[in-house]
């Protein structure tokens, strides 16, 4: 909980932009509980249909930046207010 702990971050939201994904996987190796994939293989959050307007448990919040950080078109989105789709 490397962010949590020095208290950087209170709130996250996440959605992915399905349209620069590549399946590469990343996104739910790293946060299972977050994220998953379409019929296409294509990655979405579970939190909310990847709507990005429910923030992110706080105990999920590192895997979710691991995930962010790994993904290689940077499709996963964050953010600390909830996204307006």
């Amino acid at each position: 909980m490397r962010y949590l702990k020095e208290g950087i971050i209170t709130k996250l939201y996440t959605c992915v932009e399905q349209e620069t994904c590549i399946a590469c996987g990343n996104c739910g190796a790293n946060a299972p509980k977050i994220f998953d994939y379409d019929e296409e293989g294509l990655a979405f959050s579970l939190l909310d249909d990847n709507k990005g307007q429910k923030a992110v448990p706080k105990k999920y919040i590192d895997d979710c930046l691991d995930a962010y950080d790994s993904c290689p078109t940077g499709s996963i989105q964050i953010a600390h207010i909830p996204f307006v789709k």
